[in-house]
């Protein structure tokens, strides 16, 4: 590979936290290593920035961490980051330290502000894509993802087993504040009888129709998972009025909440981490900025950051047709 385009450069994780953020911190500081350049870490994402809480790493820095969930430097979301005078803080430190490019792992309010950044102050940035949601634009799948779908997976599989053994509904809210593809495929995995996604239209009276099919066909039990972006209503306004209309139901309720955000990151995760991780500074190496980068078809893309923020992975309508389909 030619000269580098930069010899020191920073990383940070911000926003919510996604399993194999680690794994991507890993990735960054170990091939920085690899090449020769100074990698500092920063502390609870742009707040670290704005106080000066660098920690310089090297590859002993990163053991035994790919492993892990969460992310060892922290995360937080910077109100004063929001702000000129804070990002003027934040490039201020850079230039202290010969920051010269910034890798940011972490979703749609990361990128947001390290786009502004990069345009105010002129410091390259690349975006790593480390959020549960998967509705980042630009990458097949989003670091954190495919742990948090197992992760849900498992989980209603376990309440089924209890649906099934007292004949009960179970109303299952998983995380998804905008996007559904959580919802979506945990629910296609696991049998649900109907999945309610921000991204389609629902009607209570769909969801009533397919509880008397269900009725026909002799199912005694049910799952019926729900995105926590719904916009019908809440999962336990549902379960209310679900009740209303078939007062015999033994129906119970059910949020998974942050256990998704948590746990071991999975294989895919973990390869998806390092290879994202790897290609940021590679990007950095090669003089590119004000991108996000990404996996589209089993290849390492870069995305314009605006572009990532801009557009968003739509769900996949042949997966909707097929859960109706296999949940009769």
């Amino acid at each position: 590979m030619k000269e580098s385009a930069v010899k020191k450069i920073a990383v940070l994780t911000s926003g919510g936290d996604s399993p194999g953020m680690n794994a991507a911190l890993r990735a960054v500081v170990r091939t920085a290593n690899y090449y020769n350049i100074e990698c500092y870490g920063v502390r609870e994402g742009y707040n670290g920035l704005i106080s000066n809480d660098f920690l310089k790493m090297g590859a002993r820095s990163v053991k035994n961490i790919i492993n892990q969930g969460g992310t060892i430097l922290k995360s937080a979301r910077s109100t004063e980051f929001r702000t000129k005078e804070g990002r003027q803080k934040a490039y201020d430190n850079c230039v202290k330290l010969g920051i010269e490019g910034l890798v940011c792992i972490g979703g749609d309010g990361t990128f947001t502000g390290a786009k502004i950044f990069n345009e105010e102050f002129g410091i390259r940035v690349i975006g790593i894509p480390g959020t549960i949601d998967n509705d980042i634009f630009g990458t097949d799948n989003t670091i954190g993802y495919d742990t948090a779908l197992n992760t849900a997976m498992e989980a209603i599989d376990k309440i089924r087993d209890t649906a099934t053994s007292h004949n009960r509904v179970f109303f299952v809210e998983v995380m998804g504040r905008d996007a559904g593809f959580i919802a979506l495929n945990s629910g296609l995995a696991t049998g649900a009888l109907d999945i309610l996604i921000p991204e389609k239209k629902d009607s209570t009276d769909d969801l009533f129709e397919k509880f008397r099919k269900a009725e026909k066909t002799g199912k005694s039990s049910s799952i019926v998972v729900v995105a926590e972006g719904e916009k019908l209503a809440n999962v336990y306004e549902l379960a209310e009025k679900t009740k209303q209309i078939f007062p015999d139901y033994d129906i119970r309720v059910a949020v998974l909440g942050h256990m998704q955000r948590g746990g071991s990151p999975s294989c895919a995760d973990r390869v998806l981490a390092s290879r994202l991780g790897y290609g940021a500074v590679v990007g950095l190496m090669e003089g590119q900025s004000n991108v996000m980068a990404g996996m589209r078809s089993n290849d390492v893309v870069y995305t314009p950051i605006e572009e990532a923020i801009k557009k968003h992975n739509e769900i996949n309508k042949d997966l909707m047709l097929i859960s109706e389909i296999l949940a009769i």
